[in-house]
């Protein structure tokens, strides 16, 4: 499922224009090699977006699934829910991951206000049918030591992993491995898959597991190999995003990317390999906070986007 062997291609290729089925057996096999959708996420590409926008906008692209957006998810009637989902169902599109609405990285006063909301929004979220939660985690603490932060994390996040699993979501953590920011502040903190893993299995819930950002697994010098020996299970969500031409990878800044497949600096070819190795099936979207593509109009970036990801996404199809 890595790769497609030029004679297997050849001889499907050469059924289908023999068979007036071709078209059929041809999306078969296309759809067979890979389980993971392409995700519309509006807040990644500058486009503010409410939920039945974000819809309209997927829909319109060819974008396969869409995020969830838990306050609106929340304030809906069962009616007005019904409706949405109709529509969704209709427009083939099904739900992406949500972002966890829950500060968990500063005062406990911040942290006990938004987990004093989870157990609602959660609740919205289980009722749309949306199974899949994120977040990031800051690769650096000013105050606390690796040790400290460590401890916090754990026991804020096993917090927010309980109340998730009661209904019936998954958290998934994306580590930061960007070297500008591990080493902005005083004390270096998680920012490898390794150490990701060991947060999860501190945590304990068995909700909890990963963000996959290509950008990150470039900048922390993951490898594919990684990547295979994961679950496809714990994995939440993917981002796929590509580095500017010319800026040595340690002073690359998190905040200037590009969309996959723009210019080849990161080699995306052995991360998506990985993921289809896995069998991996949730959503993957791009997540490049790109200037020009920020500066676009909606349809623009929009179409932009989903371009940048089908070139990617053809890398193992």
């Amino acid at each position: 499922m890595n790769r497609r062997d030029f004679i297997r291609t050849s001889a499907i290729t050469g059924l289908a224009a023999s068979t007036s089925l071709g078209p059929q057996l041809m999306a078969a096999h296309h759809k067979s090699n890979r389980k993971f959708t392409i995700n519309f996420v509006g807040g990644a590409l500058g486009i503010k977006a409410d939920q039945k926008r974000s819809i309209e906008l997927a829909s319109k692209y060819g974008f396969e699934s869409v995020e969830a957006q838990s306050s609106y998810l929340a304030g809906l009637s069962k009616g007005q829910l019904n409706d949405l989902k109709g529509d969704m169902k209709d427009k083939n599109l099904s739900w992406g991951s949500s972002g966890l609405p829950v500060d968990f990285r500063k005062d406990r006063a911040k942290f006990e206000e938004g987990l004093k909301e989870l157990p609602r929004l959660a609740a919205g979220l289980k009722r749309a049918g949306v199974t899949r939660v994120n977040t990031w985690l800051m690769p650096s603490h000013t105050n606390l030591t690796y040790n400290e932060n460590f401890k916090q994390h754990t026991r804020r996040l096993w917090e927010v992993a309980k109340i998730l699993q009661d209904n019936d979501l998954r958290l998934g953590f994306e580590y930061v491995g960007t070297t500008t920011l591990l080493i902005r502040a005083k004390y270096p903190f998680i920012h490898t898959l390794a150490e990701t893993q060991e947060l999860c299995a501190a945590i304990g819930t068995n909700n909890v597991g990963y963000v996959l950002d290509s950008w990150h697994w470039w900048q922390a010098g993951d490898s594919a190999d990684a990547i295979k020996k994961l679950d496809p299970a714990s994995i939440t969500l993917v981002d796929l995003n590509d580095a500017p031409k010319g800026v040595d990878k340690q002073q690359q800044q998190d905040g200037q990317r590009e969309l996959p497949m723009a210019t080849g600096v990161i080699d995306l070819k052995p991360f998506m390999e990985a993921l289809i190795h896995i069998g991996y099936e949730g959503p993957a979207r791009a997540e490049p906070f790109n200037q020009p593509l920020r500066d676009l109009d909606d349809d623009a970036a929009s179409k932009a986007t989903i371009k940048a990801l089908k070139k990617t996404v053809a890398l193992v199809e």
